[in-house]
């Protein structure tokens, strides 16, 4: 099985959150055209460990990004370096750790916030450093990099709904708020990207707790949602661990020799 793969990481969605204001969303979980599962984040419930748990499947205490200010590349395969190694194309819209992590560390912004280059594990990048951004135009980024390079895994990571977080809390209409807004925006997306056939994952790096952070053992920290859109899911009724998110990624993507784990029971067979 391969497929194009359009990861998105709603950065800092609180599960619950996710639930109550992401109409779009929940109209295709109401039409079974989706799937969507709680998954609880490995510790500590931080961005660039919680990065590297999704895109390696290895929990921070075995991967060594244990905090934000860890700063090096990843010492682990990724869905980026597997599919590249596959001869597979490559890309993200994303925050620079995530350039940090995968591409080159430290991340300059000169040199590094452009990137087309099949050399490095993400070829095509447009990676951004402050964390108010607009989401309107990171998914416009993007659209831009799927239309110009048709990768087969596009990674979309958008930081305004964790940037209201850090403002304003979980229970605030600013964070509940931004998660309507960011529903609003996947609105004029997906139905594009559904028709012309992609596999789309939509998560969360973790979620957001009263005193306006993340990091602990909080379930708000902790709960974050799973949504599933495409032909390849078979909308079973499943435990689904993050570190389990990476294998899916390179099971949809056809690489056989990911040696990630994942749940079987997400795709259909055969």
């Amino acid at each position: 099985m391969s497929n194009k793969v359009i990861f998105v990481v709603l950065d800092g969605l609180n599960y619950q959150v996710a639930q109550n204001c992401m109409g779009y969303l929940s109209a295709f979980m109401d039409s079974q055209q989706a799937t969507t599962y709680q998954i609880s984040s490995e510790l500590p419930s931080l961005s660039r460990p919680l990065y590297e748990c999704l895109l390696t499947g290895e929990a921070p205490v075995h991967s060594g990004i244990v905090n934000n200010q860890v700063r090096r590349l990843s010492f682990n395969s990724s869905v980026f370096s597997l599919a590249a190694q596959a001869g597979l194309t490559t890309a993200a819209a994303a925050y620079h750790w995530v350039s940090e992590l995968y591409n080159s560390s430290p991340y300059n912004q000169q040199k590094d916030r452009v990137c087309n280059d099949k050399s490095l594990n993400i070829q095509h990048g447009m990676f951004y450093h402050l964390d108010h951004y607009p989401d309107t135009i990171l998914f416009a980024d993007a659209e831009h990099l799927r239309q110009t390079y048709q990768p087969d895994f596009l990674l979309i990571h958008p930081m305004n709904i964790d940037d209201a977080g850090h403002r304003f809390g979980l229970d605030s209409p600013e964070y509940r708020n931004s998660a309507r807004q960011a529903d609003i925006i996947l609105s004029d997306y997906l139905p594009t990207w559904i028709e012309e056939g992609y596999q789309v994952v939509i998560t969360s790096d973790h979620g957001m707790n009263n005193d306006k952070t993340h990091g602990g053992t909080l379930k708000e920290e902790r709960a974050v949602p799973l949504f599933l859109l495409g032909t390849q899911f078979s909308q079973k009724s499943v435990d689904v661990k993050q570190t389990q998110i990476c294998g899916l990624l390179c099971q949809l993507l056809g690489l056989d020799e990911h040696q990630k784990s994942y749940h079987p029971a997400l795709l259909k067979q055969g």
